[in-house]
């Protein structure tokens, strides 16, 4: 979810908040935004300054980036490709920064908060269960679980993988290491059991939380996006974040550690999909159709859904219920203003079919 959705369904939450509480509630918006926002212009600074302008990487949704060695190397994970790539600028050891580089990837866990995305500090905490264990083979074809094992491996892929390319006045070492084939079916496995827990409690199939962690993040604990959206289900904080505080009698916004957390983040993205679907978008009478209006929300909101029909509420659903369910795909994937909000409908549903044998 982008920053148009914390926009588009924070407004009329706000409208029934008290006026002190409204305002109180909007100054913390934007500070937080705009920190963030501070904070990632600083960050990028600091990478463009040191890599060059063409070599900015930054962590998002599908990708865990990290940098070390005083931001001369770095480690990318593209859980969407399956793909895992070190590099390094540093001139005077190469060789053993991406030695380390490659140990510290491997063996990284997959609690989110024990490492800072946006610093070049080198805090991986080797945890028993590696986020990536299973899903990369060594050059003998065994999974990576200890640190001999991962050392090894480091050893034979900068003596048979190590690539070097220009760019601008660097030299850019670097190794690449394919994941297993069904990387992508390994980490939805691993969060199964969570998934099928809050289907259950919310009322929403497994299969639509499944497409929508897919599309998503790929399944990547540390997603994050230019809009602060957290986790598996790419959460904001502001907007279905405090939705579902709200529904739950609670005050505030969930904090980045309580998001990065894959069961509140599961939870809580479950719930709000659950929010869409009786609350929000509930009027909507055929449940294909609702289906279709409750995913395109997830993306931009349900209010620039409902306008798509019409700009009256109540007309907009009527227009809805008039339609065949086909029709309303057809509209929301055509008419709908966003071009994201737009493909990711099309993305979604067709993602949902290959997991509804899991339900």
């Amino acid at each position: 979810m982008k920053k148009i959705l914390a926009l588009l369904v924070i407004a009329p939450m706000l409208i029934s908040c008290s006026g002190s509480k409204k305002d109180q509630f909007n100054e913390a918006f934007v500070k937080d935004t705009n920190a963030f926002d501070i904070l990632m212009g600083q960050f990028a600074h600091n990478i463009e300054n040191i890599w060059g302008m063409n070599e900015v990487l930054i962590a998002g949704p599908k990708d865990y980036v990290k940098y070390s060695d005083q931001y001369y190397t770095r480690s990318h994970i593209n859980f969407d490709a399956g793909t895992i790539t070190l590099e390094t600028i540093s001139g005077t050891d190469p060789a053993a920064s991406l030695r380390q580089a490659i140990i510290s990837t491997l063996l990284v866990g997959d609690d989110p908060g024990n490492v800072d995305l946006y610093s070049d500090a080198n805090d991986i905490q080797i945890s028993r269960e590696p986020m990536l264990y299973g899903q990369v083979l060594d050059n003998t074809g065994k999974p990576i679980r200890w640190e001999g094992r991962a050392a090894s491996f480091a050893d034979y892929l900068i003596q048979n993988k190590l690539m070097r390319r220009q760019s601008g006045m660097h030299i850019i070492y670097s190794v690449t290491i394919q994941m297993v084939p069904n990387h992508l079916n390994q980490r939805a496995h691993k969060y199964l059991p969570m998934i099928r827990e809050a289907s259950a409690k919310y009322g929403v199939d497994q299969s639509l939380i499944l497409a929508i962690m897919q599309t998503e993040s790929a399944f990547n604990p540390y997603a994050v996006s230019n809009a602060d959206a957290l986790g598996l289900m790419q959460v904001v904080q502001h907007s279905a974040g405090v939705d579902v505080f709200k529904s739950e009698g609670k005050w505030g916004k969930p904090s980045r550690s309580y998001l990065f957390d894959p069961q509140n983040n599961i939870n809580t993205g479950t719930a709000y999909l659950a929010m869409l679907q009786t609350a929000y978008l509930g009027n909507i009478s055929n449940p294909t159709s609702r289906r279709y209006a409750v995913i395109t929300a997830y993306n931009g909101g349900a209010g620039s859904v409902l306008r798509v029909f019409s700009q009256n509420k109540t007309q907009a659903f009527n227009i809805i219920n008039n339609m065949a369910p086909g029709d309303v795909y057809t509209t929301l994937t055509t008419k709908h203003p966003s071009a994201e909000s737009r493909r990711y409908l099309y993305k979604v549903n067709n993602t949902q079919r290959s997991y509804r044998r899991v339900d």
